[in-house]
């Protein structure tokens, strides 16, 4: 490995993102990209008695799915990077705990799922062979852990996003055809001061912007290199704001930058306000669609970077604002 600048690494020989599963909700089910996942579910339950039990089922099945899609019998996948959104991760301790794979739980809000990439990557350039990464979250369970239960019928507000049902898992090896993983940027905490919890999108931005840059002038590389820069789920409203940012610093970013919480919903016709958000949500948008686009050769380079809302119940209650993270990892072929 080589550290460029502060938060860069760059992967002398990049470890493959070998094989993905992805699995969603109903509302993702009727959104733009549901041709894309490995499976959509009819309900919210999936046949268990609590939402939370769900989301466990949900990430274990998908994590089972990407083993089985990958080739790699279990016993030679060495290490699992897995969190969520629920208090301590206990969807993915829970649900994985029949897994037989020394299990590492990690928690970056909705930029989980990246973390487990740059961390897989990292114990795979020092001495692994296949690693695991999986992330997800339940629109239900975080609803009524964050903001309010849903039976109160909450209005939400038009900054709002509305959490991902669903999990993404990806298979990460010494040696493939790629996609390659070859560099990974970890994000500062960033905190703006914003504290409503219902405008994530606005809290996460600048924690984005803060990465993005640090990316480009540790690596010299400019926007135009990558065929897209994904964000993990700023929504429309974060989207927005990075894009302004981006340009102020002198980087124009519009004709290749997209979010994940923008294209997994049709804000309008499923009234999702701002988008999506959780981790679920790039989990199961790259996992999904931007896979498949690597494997189809549509797209050569991604620059992927996740957000993620370091905040619980807790802190909101306490007054606190939110602070931002952001991680990034470039992935070619």
């Amino acid at each position: 490995m080589q550290k460029l600048g502060k938060q860069t690494i760059k992967f002398d020989t990049p470890p493959t993102i070998t094989e993905v599963a992805s699995i969603v909700g109903p509302k993702e089910a009727n959104g733009p990209l549901a041709k894309y996942f490995d499976q959509c579910l009819e309900d919210e339950f999936w046949g268990e008695k609590t939402w939370e039990k769900s989301e466990s089922k949900i990430i274990k099945e998908t994590v089972n799915l990407a083993i089985s899609k990958s080739g790699i019998p279990n016993n030679d996948i060495e290490y699992c990077f897995a969190g969520d959104l629920l208090n301590q991760c206990i969807s993915s301790s829970f649900g994985l705990r029949g897994l037989n794979i020394p299990f590492l739980g990690i928690f970056g809000a909705c930029s989980t799922f990246v973390e487990g990439l740059s961390l897989g990557a990292i114990i795979i350039e020092a001495c692994a062979k296949h690693v695991l990464c999986a992330a997800s979250s339940h629109f239900c369970s975080a609803e009524k852990q964050f903001r309010f239960p849903l039976e109160l019928g909450n209005q939400r507000p038009p900054t709002s996003q509305w959490t991902v049902t669903g999990a993404g898992a990806a298979v990460l090896s010494k040696t493939g055809n790629g996609p390659f993983i070859t560099h990974i940027t970890s994000g500062k905490i960033i905190d703006m001061g914003i504290k409503d919890s219902n405008n994530m999108g606005a809290a996460m931005a600048p924690a984005a912007l803060d990465t993005l840059l640090c990316h480009f002038n540790d690596t010299g590389r400019s926007p135009s290199y990558y065929d897209v820069i994904l964000t993990g789920d700023l929504g429309h409203v974060g989207k927005e704001i990075l894009t302004e940012l981006a340009l102020e610093k002198g980087y124009n970013i519009k004709s290749n930058y997209n979010d994940c919480g923008v294209l997994i919903f049709d804000k309008e016709k499923q009234d999702t306000h701002a988008g999506g958000s959780g981790c679920g949500c790039c989990a199961t948008v790259f996992s999904g669609y931007f896979f498949k686009q690597f494997k189809e050769r549509k797209i050569k380079r991604i620059l992927l970077i996740a957000t993620g809302a370091l905040m619980n119940s807790t802190s909101s209650q306490q007054g606190e604002s939110i602070p931002g993270i952001a991680h990034a990892v470039s992935i070619e072929l």
